[in-house]
């Protein structure tokens, strides 16, 4: 049996809704946690330690009847970057991109210096890209580096 059948066999088909697809199998329940999916009332379909090329093992979530906003998006990018997105609407795919951080990141997460300005005010947390291949953020008030395994979401 060719590898497509197999994987089609393991997956219903959606009619409607988000495929969550290539996600580093050790960060699929962090993903699962970040969109709270045993709170949601949709048809739910998790995939743990399915075979990749790609990645050896990968997860993949499949959400029926559910699509992700640009802030949504952003913080699986957070958890775990380089996901694939798929849209799909009446069993197609209409829409399919890569999940990348972006450049700049706003009120999404916390700072890890306690003295900066944002642990101790009122006012909105902003990080940028300091590196992309060490998946390192920098904060725009205090310039604190941090790695995402070390992040916090707000």
């Amino acid at each position: 049996m060719n590898e497509n059948k197999q994987q089609a066999m393991q997956v219903s088909a959606l009619r409607n809704g988000t495929v969550i697809d290539h996600i580093p199998a050790e960060k699929l329940f962090a993903v699962v946690n970040l969109l709270n999916i045993a709170d949601m009332n949709s048809n739910v379909t998790i995939g743990y330690n399915l075979e990749s090329k790609k990645l050896g093992k990968k997860g993949l979530i499949k959400i029926s009847e559910r699509f992700f906003s640009d802030d949504e998006i952003n913080k699986i990018s957070l958890v775990a970057p380089n996901v694939v997105l798929n849209t799909i609407r009446d069993y197609n795919v209409i829409e399919k991109r890569e999940v990348k951080m972006p450049d700049e990141i706003d009120n999404l997460i916390k700072c890890n210096n306690l003295n900066c300005i944002t642990n101790n005010e009122p006012m909105a947390t902003h990080f940028y890209v300091a590196n992309r291949d060490t998946h390192t953020l920098k904060c725009r008030y205090c310039e604190k580096e941090v790695n995402l395994d070390d992040i916090k979401l707000l």
